[in-house]
């Protein structure tokens, strides 16, 4: 695993640790038209992003459609992309269930492959109690020895995590980052306090807010696009400017737009990707469907629009 980073600017003295980095796009899995994994795609897209800002990825989350993909599909793609970067990032794989034993066998699944972290996300749609949204987490954290990071999403699960059951899991050796997908800065800021747990933005259009208010990094969907921006406007928050952070950050309004704006991330990051000539192709997995020409033409405008996209 890289050796993670730590900021150093005077500015930031309480930024943790980044120990998995601190730019990280949660990578679609490029699939071929028959609707295979495309592993040699997945290569180039990963090494494509490592050159352009970041420092670490995230496979087999919700953009990498972890729910229908299968465990010899995910180990393959964990082995590939760390062969292929995992000299020069840090590779999280998603190792979310909702069914406990299925997210153990997923975390130890992709320790085998090589992955160097996980990303655990609290169990969706069961609704449990916050004891076992505990016991939930410490049993996936405890299958492996690899480093840990909670996804808190509520939209997508229901079940947030409680501030008393993020203390808990931070007494943990191994649970050492949250990405935050609650939209609520206020109730991190109060964690990071509280705790050593790292924080990464979840959510591109808060971003610069959770930088500013002392999150280690993001976890981002608009990287497909904008690394090398991610990588510059954490700089600038290290920096202590956040005039400049700022501007950044305007920079990149409208490549969120483009891929956040729908609610439908993974659709609209494989077909900027596709428009980009990033990924040979835009096919994804029931339920999701690919886009249609007219959306296709929705992206590639806005694509335009932003000056992503040259004008032929």
């Amino acid at each position: 695993m890289p050796a993670a980073t730590t900021p150093t600017s005077p500015a930031r003295p309480s930024v943790p640790a980044r120990p998995f980095g601190a730019v990280l796009t949660a990578m679609v899995t490029p699939m071929t038209v028959a609707g295979e994994v495309d592993v040699d795609a997945a290569v180039r897209l990963a090494t494509h992003l490592v050159d352009h800002g970041h420092d670490g990825l995230v496979l087999n989350g919700t953009t990498g459609e972890s729910p229908t993909t299968h465990a010899p599909e995910k180990a393959d793609l964990i082995t590939a992309v760390v062969a292929a970067v995992g000299d020069r990032a840090v590779i999280v794989a998603g190792a979310g269930s909702n069914d406990t034993k299925h997210a153990v066998r997923m975390a130890e699944q992709a320790a085998a492959a090589g992955a160097h972290g996980l990303l655990v996300v609290s169990p969706y749609y069961s609704r449990p109690s916050q004891e076992g949204v505990y016991r939930h987490t410490v049993a996936v954290a405890d299958a492996t020895g690899l480093p840990v990071m909670l996804y808190d999403v509520p939209g997508r699960t229901v079940v947030r995590y409680a501030p008393e059951t993020l203390d808990r899991l931070a007494a943990h050796d191994r649970i050492v980052a949250v990405k935050d997908a609650t939209g609520d800065v206020f109730a991190a800021a109060r964690t990071m306090a509280r705790t050593d747990l790292a924080f990464y933005s979840g959510d591109d259009a808060l971003n610069l807010a959770f930088l500013a208010h002392g999150a280690a990094g993001v976890v981002s969907m608009a990287g497909h696009l904008v690394g090398d921006e991610l990588a510059a406007l954490v700089r600038a928050v290290d920096a202590g400017d956040l005039v400049a952070a700022r501007a950044v950050f305007v920079s990149m309004l409208p490549a969120i737009d483009v891929i956040c704006g729908s609610g439908n991330g993974v659709v609209r990051s494989k077909t900027a990707l596709e428009l980009l000539g990033l990924i040979p192709g835009r096919t994804v997995r029931l339920p999701h469907v690919e886009a249609d020409p007219d959306e296709v033409e929705v992206v590639r405008a806005a694509l335009l629009a932003a000056g992503l996209l040259p004008a032929t």
